[in-house]
C-alpha cells in the first residue's frame, strides 16, 4: 500500500473528524427519503485509506440516506474501538436508554443536517441539546452559509458546543456572504463552536488544491486555531458532477493552510482529543 507522502507531518494520534460508511447495501439500506443512493463504502476501504493518510482516529457521522437508522455508523464506530468516535442524528422522542448506549459505544455528538434530506428539524436544536447535554455531546450541523446568520442567536444560546460542517458551505470565498460569515467569526469568538475544516471541494468546485476555499480556511485558522478539526468527509458523497478528491490532497491542503508543525498537531491531534473525548493516547 502506497503511504502518504505529501506536505503534510502527520503528528502520532491524529484524526479524521467526519467521514461516513455505506453499506453493503444488503445490510444497510438507504431509506425511502434518500436524496441520493451512493456506491457501498466500506469499513474495510476506510481504514485502507485510514493507514494510507498515516491517521490514527475517527470519527463517524450519521449519514442523512440512514435518517435516524445508527446500524451502520454504530457498527464502524464500535469496530473502531478507542480510536472510534461517533457522531449521530436523533429525535426529540428518542428513549434514553438509546442515548446511553450510543454514548457507551463513543457516540460524542447530534448531528442536523439542514441541507439534505432525512434529518431533524432545526426547530429541535434546544430540545436536543438539553437532552445531550449531560453527556457532554456536542451540537453538529450541517447548514449554508447563507443561513448561518439567521441560526446564530439560537446556537449561541444551546447549553452544549456546537461544530460546523465543512466549513459552513460558504460559497467560493468568505467574502461572498459577509454577514454569515461575520455571524461564524462571532460564534467562534464565543468560545463555544468549532468548526470542521473540511469538504474545501464543497466550496471550491475547481478542484485540487481549491484555492478559493483557502482564504476562508486560512482566516479561521487565524481567527481560533484551538476550535478547528479536520476531516476527509470520505468517501465524498453527493458530489453530482464535481470532481472526486483525492484524500491526499485534501491532507495537503490543510498543511498548506495551517504551514506550522504546531498548527497540524492542534488541528489534527489535540483539538479532535478535547472535542471528542479520545483518550491521551490510541495506536494506529
Amino acid at each position: 500500500m502506497s503511504v502518504y507522502a505529501g506536505s503534510a507531518r502527520v503528528p502520532a494520534g491524529a484524526c479524521d473528524c467526519h467521514m461516513h460508511i455505506f453499506g453493503p447495501t444488503e445490510r444497510h439500506a438507504p431509506i425511502t427519503a434518500a436524496d441520493y443512493v451512493p456506491a457501498d463504502a466500506l469499513y474495510e476501504d476506510y481504514i485502507a485509506l485510514r493507514l494510507s493518510l498515516g491517521l490514527s482516529r475517527t470519527v463517524v457521522v450519521q449519514p442523512s440516506i440512514y435518517g435516524l437508522d445508527h446500524a451502520c455508523t454504530a457498527e464502524a464506530v464500535e469496530r473502531l474501538g478507542e480510536s472510534g468516535r461517533g457522531v449521530a442524528v436523533l429525535a426529540p422522542d428518542v428513549h434514553d436508554s438509546e442515548i446511553e448506549y450510543l454514548h457507551s459505544i463513543g457516540f460524542r455528538g447530534i448531528r442536523f443536517n439542514l441541507v439534505s434530506s432525512g434529518g431533524v428539524a432545526a426547530d429541535a436544536f434546544e430540545t436536543m441539546a438539553a437532552r445531550v447535554a449531560e453527556y457532554c455531546w456536542h451540537v453538529q450541523v450541517m447548514v449554508t452559509g447563507d443561513a448561518i446568520a439567521s441560526l446564530a442567536p439560537r446556537l449561541a444560546g444551546l447549553p452544549v458546543d456546537v461544530v460546523i460542517d465543512h466549513m459552513g458551505r460558504f460559497d467560493a470565498i468568505a467574502e461572498a456572504e459577509p454577514a454569515g460569515f461575520r455571524s461564524l467569526l462571532s460564534l467562534l469568538e464565543g468560545g463555544r463552536c468549532w468548526v470542521k475544516l473540511s469538504g474545501a471541494y464543497r466550496i471550491d468546485f475547481g478542484g485540487a488544491p481549491w484555492p478559493m476555499a483557502a482564504p476562508l480556511a486560512k482566516t479561521l485558522i487565524a481567527a481560533a486555531p484551538e476550535r478547528l478539526v479536520w476531516g476527509t468527509d470520505w468517501p465524498h458523497p453527493d458530489l453530482g458532477t464535481s470532481p472526486m478528491p483525492n484524500d491526499a490532497a485534501l491532507l495537503d491542503a490543510l498543511a498548506a493552510w495551517t504551514a506550522k508543525d504546531a498548527l497540524l498537531q492542534r488541528i489534527l491531534v489535540d483539538n479532535p482529543a478535547a472535542l471528542y473525548d479520545f483518550a491521551p493516547e490510541v495506536g494506529s
